[in-house]
């Protein structure tokens, strides 16, 4: 028998080579829920020291023809993809073909005269300001069900005359920049990014269950369909019909995504110095390194070494996390769109190192004196649990993405403002003033800055990823006049008019078929749904316009007609 296909039918019955008995059963108690026939799962992958330690699969592959999941499913992993676009721009820079520093305009004149400011390294880096083309589809009204093409991307990012940010200033996540990158592999090489890493990469390492997805007419051999909860119970198919790929379009297996870990320590296809250049992060202009690298994020985990990256689209979910110093790497690969697998591999993370991360905590913990706290009455009172009373308020990440915490019948209690989701929070044992959502040990939430008996600040953590929420004072808004703000807008680099109606007391916007969605007052002359602010810009007190910021697209400007 040919040893190749040996090594793969070992592995489909033998899902377990290394882990102990207890591990694969912590392993599979995680994902208990999806371990059912008539519902749509995940394939997990361990891998340690170049060994596959546990491989399996849970739920469905397809749910028409009960096909399970299993190692040699073929996923679609969404911006897990990124590294390997990343890959083919530092492959064409160390064959010389390409420089890190080009600037976009050389590869793209029809760009405006910001492009000559943004270099490949900004697009890699996410450093560029170029806003987000999948934003940018849906503030343009469209939806998942749409079909657009590369020209189409194309056109939508040239005819936007402005950035996000100046280039290097900031660093927001933009698939627009992973695009274009697969867009200047194209323009370079004369050849698909598909067809070129299929020569470059994935043929040499033997990876050939993978490949850039950019025909959805294909026919993938062992895919597993996407799929999406229905409110009323059971599944229905969350599929795509775009070919673009760079941002994502990579469809592999929990087998072959080993063969990428294995290059990262030992191959002869891949240097060391295009890994290094691979995991080498982004600086911002003013000398700060950021956390995201060449499609691959760089940030420590319980005092570990950790490199990882996420993925998401339509009904697929996906993660890749590497801790390289322990030669370990979970991979996560989810064919439900209501799936986490960032957790679930941190989860797994967990029960095979969880003896590195002790030795990594008490390393962390002898370092650190408590003499300072013993003897400061103040850090003491700062660290006493206070009344929840104490921390109550607003809270915002970002302007329209505010936190309304408040006191219901005795516990503590949290509304978004921006899609109405609300929770209770439950204390987490064995921390100070710090809270997780009832039956969600995702989030813990840190409430900290004590003044004036009010915590200033949120600390979110998640999976060892923090963000900060700061405490905004309430305003009166009840004095604005909604009616003032009723008209029609036009964007002129969406190409599309917002219309702002006002029905029973509330306001409401609507892009051209879609659904009106309610708007909620932030301010004076600030209005705000589903995470998107509107600013309203007034000449001698009458409104004019507005401008829009949506999360990785800032500052659209509406003219009102």
């Amino acid at each position: 028998m040919n040893s190749k296909y040996l090594s793969l039918l070992l592995l489909m019955l033998s899902p377990s080579v290394w882990a102990t008995k207890t591990q694969e059963k912590a392993v599979d108690e995680i994902f208990s829920e999806w371990d059912k026939a008539n519902m749509p799962g995940a394939s997990l992958g361990v891998f340690q020291n170049g060994k596959i330690i546990y491989a399996r699969g849970y739920g469905m592959a397809n749910l028409e023809y009960d096909i399970p999941n299993d190692a040699n499913s073929v996923f679609r992993i969404g911006s897990t993809s990124k590294q390997f676009t990343a890959a083919c721009i530092v492959l064409l820079a160390e064959q010389g073909k390409l420089k890190l520093t080009d600037s976009l305009h050389s590869f793209f004149p029809a760009f405006p005269d910001y492009a000559k400011e943004i270099t490949v390294r900004h697009l890699l880096n996410h450093t560029s300001g170029v806003r987000d083309y999948l934003t940018l589809s849906f503030l343009k009204g469209l939806t998942d069900e749409d079909y657009y093409e590369d020209k189409d991307v194309m056109q939508w990012l040239t005819n936007q005359t402005a950035l996000n940010f100046a280039p290097g200033e900031e660093y927001i996540y933009s698939n627009s920049g992973y695009w274009l990158l697969g867009q200047i592999v194209k323009q370079v090489t004369q050849m698909d990014m598909a067809e070129f890493a299929a020569k470059e990469l994935f043929e040499p390492l033997g990876m050939y269950h993978t490949h850039f997805h950019n025909n959805h007419k294909a026919i993938v051999k062992n895919r597993a369909s996407g799929y999406a909860p229905k409110e009323a119970g059971g599944y229905q198919i969350s599929m795509t019909t775009l070919n673009m790929i760079g941002d994502g379009g990579i469809f592999t297996t929990i087998s072959d995504i080993k063969k990428w870990d294995d290059a990262f320590y030992n191959s002869e296809v891949l240097s060391k110095k295009f890994w290094q250049a691979m995991i080498t992060q982004g600086k911002l202009n003013n000398g700060k390194q950021i956390e995201y690298a060449s499609g691959l994020i760089i940030e420590p985990y319980k005092g570990l070494n950790a490199i990882s990256h996420g993925g998401a689209f339509v009904g697929f979910r996906a993660e890749l996390l590497r801790f390289p110093d322990q030669k370990f790497t979970v991979a996560v690969f989810a064919n439900r769109s209501d799936a986490n697998p960032t957790s679930m591999a941190f989860k797994v993370a967990e029960v095979f190192l969880e003896e590195e991360f002790k030795t990594a905590a008490q390393v962390k913990d002898s370092s650190e004196s408590n003499a300072d706290i013993a003897g400061n009455d103040e850090a003491a009172t700062q660290l006493a649990a206070v009344p929840l009373e104490q921390l109550t308020g607003e809270y915002q990440l970002n302007p329209g993405i505010q936190l309304t915490v408040s006191i219901q019948s005795g516990t503590l209690h949290g509304y978004q403002i921006w899609n109405q989701k609300e929770y209770d929070f439950e204390p987490i044992e064995n921390a100070v003033n710090t809270f997780k959502i009832v039956g969600d040990d995702t989030f813990s939430f840190e409430f900290d800055d004590f003044e004036n008996n009010q915590a200033q600040v949120i600390n979110l953590s998640r999976n060892g990823s923090m963000s900060a929420w700061n405490r905004v004072d309430i305003v009166d808004t009840s004095g604005v006049e909604l009616s003032g703000f009723v008209g029609d807008y036009y964007s002129k680099e969406l190409d599309v008019v917002y219309q702002v109606t006002f029905k029973d007391d509330a306001l409401f916007i609507q892009v051209d078929n879609n659904a009106p969605e309610a708007l909620a007052v932030l301010a004076i002359d600030q209005l705000s749904y589903d995470g998107i602010v509107l600013d309203f810009v007034r000449q001698e007190g009458v409104i004019t316009g507005f401008i829009m910021s949506a999360g990785r697209v800032k500052n659209l400007v509406f003219g009102k007609q």
